[in-house]
């Protein structure tokens, strides 16, 4: 209970002014002055003085000294010596005989006495009794009163509750400021987002402010934490630090994350430390990741247990981490497990993906159920392989464009595929954008096919020499999957850059590609090299790309060796022609193979 005796209430009597901002000793002495002075006239039977310095040795917490002088000015009618005296009782465990006092000051008025008996009649359960007294010492303007019965209806669920918290919190009351804060944030979105209640949002923070300048630890937090999401990590950084210098676990590791990000490991860690000192979870694991960059294992493990022990399931997961990065597999498979019982989606995932390398695919797939019906965008989107592995596309596509539709790259490129595939160019080009844009390679390079379809043919000069146009936005996606090593874009670039007539940047791309193990960028490679005088070396990118069963590259070294006397060699590379083909080669290959033959035997 907050006893009426202690020096907030006391100051409220009017009866001592707020003390000023001298050392301890000048304070001291004065107490001690003043105590004489009113002692002196309490022996002379002023009523005042008695009450007054019964209030001063309450504060100090000589009981017995108190007692008789309260019990006198109480006697003469001292509605403030009454509430103390309750105050006197309740502190050496009287608590009934200390409600009748505080009856009686209550009755004449006293809002403290109150609040006090509105506060002993809830402890006793009697709810109306403590209502009543509650709202009248509310009323008359008492702050600890009006939280209190703030309180009361809150826990009712009464509506009335906000507004005499907001009352309590407007006369200085920082818990009433601070959970006034929380409720206006439980309007907000998950995030802090306020949506269309941008004035809840505005007044939630003014409320953290006003709890927080009073040294509400959990107020400055909050305050942190919304300053952070508006992007004023300064400011952010302050609370944060005033939090956690008052013994806010959340806030050290809060601040910690924000030293982190501004490039301050070091200092990031004792921060860490300090929270997870504290048990904070979030912080062990961060130590855990910390030391495990640092190639430290056995430490990370350590933190990580800690985390666990903290009731993280982060912790249970990160080890499951560090087990499958050191390759013990069983042990893995354990910690996935306990997280991913406990609820944990990207765990399930983990655990899903640990049993189906193993061979596991019935065991795999309800964890990855679990984890995609969580919210996992991963565990969607290796359900939608799984099924397409089986062959049920139909269920495979559900899961992409569930993964799709939460921003998974990959998922949006498969999406594309199966709607080009069902010829909707136009949904195919929505999912391809989306997963170019998100880096895929081979999306920039389908949806560059889409957009090159659609391009009229280029006109011809009318002397025949090239024509030099900006480069299309086709040619952009090849290019930007080109540059992400995509060979066939790199071939397709090389291309488009002959066709404008620049055949050095054509040539960097076809040799790019054909490097890179692409038979078409290598036969390409080499026609601009036989085109440019460089047969022989032409012929050794056509090797390159015959070797890898490029039929047309093995018919034009099969010419190549004809052309040179060398039929016998000529013959060798038709006959692999006739056998890579396609028809129309298989059949030139063929003719050229019976000359070759016919020459020899002649």
């Amino acid at each position: 209970m907050d006893v009426m005796g202690d020096k907030a209430t006391l100051f409220e009597t009017g009866r001592f002014v707020q003390p000023s901002g001298r050392d301890g000793v000048g304070e001291a002495a004065d107490d001690a002055a003043e105590e004489v002075r009113q002692r002196l006239a309490a022996e002379a039977g002023d009523v005042e003085a008695m009450s007054v310095l019964g209030a001063l040795l309450l504060r100090r917490g000589d009981l017995d000294g108190a007692e008789p002088h309260l019990r006198a000015a109480t006697a003469a009618g001292d509605r403030a010596a009454a509430n103390n005296l309750g105050v006197l009782l309740h502190q050496r465990g009287y608590a009934d005989d200390a409600a009748g006092w505080w009856r009686i000051a209550a009755v004449a008025g006293s809002a403290a006495a109150a609040h006090a008996l509105g506060r002993h009649h809830r402890e006793r359960g009697d709810e109306p009794a403590a209502e009543y007294w509650l709202r009248q010492s509310a009323e008359q303007g008492h702050a600890l009163g009006a939280y209190a019965l703030a309180d009361l209806l809150e826990h009712r669920q009464d509506a009335g509750a906000e507004q005499w918290m907001r009352i309590a919190a407007e006369r200085g009351h920082r818990e009433a400021a601070y959970r006034l804060a929380r409720a206006l944030d439980r309007r907000l979105g998950p995030e802090g987002d306020v949506g269309d209640d941008h004035g809840a949002g505005a007044e939630a923070e003014q409320w953290y402010r006003q709890a927080a300048a009073r040294g509400h630890r959990r107020a400055a937090l909050h305050l942190g934490a919304i300053l952070e999401r508006r992007g004023a990590l300064k400011e952010a950084g302050r609370w944060y630090l005033t939090s956690a210098k008052d013994g806010e676990a959340r806030a050290a590791c809060a601040l910690g994350f924000l030293l982190r990000d501004a490039g301050d490991t070091e200092s990031a860690a004792v921060w860490w430390l300090r929270a997870a000192q504290d048990g904070d979870g979030n912080a062990a694991n961060a130590l855990g990741a910390l030391h495990a960059e640092r190639g430290e294992p056995q430490t990370a493990e350590r933190w990580y247990r800690a985390a666990m022990d903290a009731g993280d399931d982060n912790g249970a997961y990160n080890l499951g981490l560090l087990c499958a990065e050191q390759g013990r597999t069983a042990q893995a498979e354990q910690w996935y497990r306990r997280a991913a019982y406990a609820g944990h989606r990207e765990a399930a995932n983990a655990l899903a993906i640990l049993l189906l390398q193993g061979g596991d695919t019935a065991g795999a797939e309800p964890w990855f159920s679990k984890a995609a019906e969580a919210g996992s965008v991963d565990a969607a989107f290796n359900l939608g392989i799984l099924f397409a592995g089986r062959g049920e596309e139909a269920v495979a596509l559900r899961w992409y464009e569930r993964a799709a539709a939460a921003g998974h790259t990959e998922a949006a490129l498969q999406v594309g595929i199966a709607r080009l595939r069902d010829g909707d160019e136009a949904g195919a080009e929505r999912h391809l954008r989306c997963a170019a844009g998100g880096g895929s390679a081979e999306a920039a390079y389908r949806l560059a096919t889409v957009l090159d379809a659609r391009r009229p043919p280029a006109p011809e000069h009318s002397l025949g020499e090239p024509v030099h146009e900006e480069k299309s936005e086709c040619e952009e996606w090849y290019e930007r999957a080109a540059s992400q090593g995509h060979r066939r874009a790199q071939v397709r670039v090389g291309m488009l850059a002959a066709a404008r007539g620049d055949v050095v940047e054509a040539a960097r791309w076809y040799r790019e590609a054909a490097e890179a193990g692409s038979r078409n960028g290598a036969f390409n490679l080499g026609l601009l090299l036989a085109r440019e005088g460089s047969e022989p070396e032409a012929a050794v990118w056509w090797a390159r790309a015959a070797d890898a069963g490029h039929g047309r590259a093995a018919l034009r070294l099969a010419l190549v060796y004809a052309r040179r006397g060398e039929l016998a060699e000529g013959q060798r590379w038709a006959d692999r022609a006739v056998a890579l083909g396609p028809a129309e080669v298989s059949e030139r290959a063929a003719r050229l193979r019976d000359a070759l033959r016919e020459e020899l035997s002649a």
